[in-house]
């Protein structure tokens, strides 16, 4: 199953997209969490793939990798466990360049696409240092997903809608991952800043923590990207009942402001 094309088919059938974040490792039931918020209505899935500086992460997620990380996840396993994975949705993995290059480029492309993985997130490599990671995920066939901050200046911004693969990924403002009371204003020109220079399926992520905040995100962009509200849910001791009860509220709000615009 291909990322974009995904993204692409559902994106034309009028469906605001809906991608969750679940943090791989943690605890014994986290497939069967993958599993629930799939059923839930979700058009992909992020994997975090645990790391012990996580530059990009705030309090929640950090935390989930690190009980991850305790509990003995490593890169290699989350992926070996993810090829047990028997969703209908793509799968994307994200984690940081140290993993990355630790396992090596190819390695880790190989392994990806083995376990039926389409895509990949690296937060802190940059556009123009992608250099092997590049030519190792594009050989395999992974599809590397490309962020853009609200500080980003147009020109940079053009060159990473046209690089990234699978979808833009549009942060929502400055800071690290978190739940938030509100929707930032950064918000809604990250999205039509982007909007505007690819057709690419563009996902707004990073604070969007509630059903309407996920509404009003993706009124600006293609969809959302919700991570520490869910992970939130596990750390408290929800399991795959509580995660797809969550994400299906979310698809619930998203499609019903599909059906007020039709």
């Amino acid at each position: 199953m291909r990322l974009e094309a995904a993204l692409r088919d559902r994106r034309a059938s009028g469906r605001s997209l809906l991608v969750p974040y679940v943090t791989g490792g943690l605890g014994s039931g986290w497939l069967d969490v993958v599993r629930a918020v799939a059923d839930a209505g979700a058009d992909a899935i992020e994997i975090g793939i645990p790391f012990s500086d996580p530059v990009i992460d705030g309090r929640t997620v950090q935390e989930a990798s690190q009980r991850a990380l305790e509990l003995g996840a490593t890169p290699a396993s989350i992926i070996s466990d993810a090829a047990r994975l028997d969703v209908e949705v793509p799968l994307v993995v994200m984690t940081y360049f140290n993993p990355v290059q630790h396992m090596g480029f190819e390695r880790f492309a190989k392994e990806l696409v083995e376990a039926g993985i389409d895509g990949a997130i690296v937060p802190d490599l940059p556009l123009d240092e992608l250099g092997d990671w590049s030519s190792a995920a594009d050989a395999a066939g992974v599809e590397t997903v490309l962020l853009a901050a609200p500080t980003t200046p147009d020109t940079r911004l053009r060159a990473i809608c046209e690089r990234s693969r699978g979808f833009v990924y549009g942060v929502s403002l400055m800071g690290v991952t978190g739940e938030r009371t509100r929707l930032a204003d950064q918000a809604s020109v990250m999205g039509s800043r982007c909007k505007a220079l690819t057709d690419r399926p563009v996902l707004l992520g990073v604070g969007i923590s509630t059903a309407e905040q996920a509404v009003e995100a993706a009124s600006f962009a293609d969809g959302v990207v919700v991570g520490s509200a869910l992970v939130r849910r596990l750390l408290e001791g929800g399991g795959p009942e509580q995660a797809g009860a969550f994400v299906a509220s979310l698809r619930a709000a998203l499609d019903d402001r599909e059906g007020e615009r039709g």
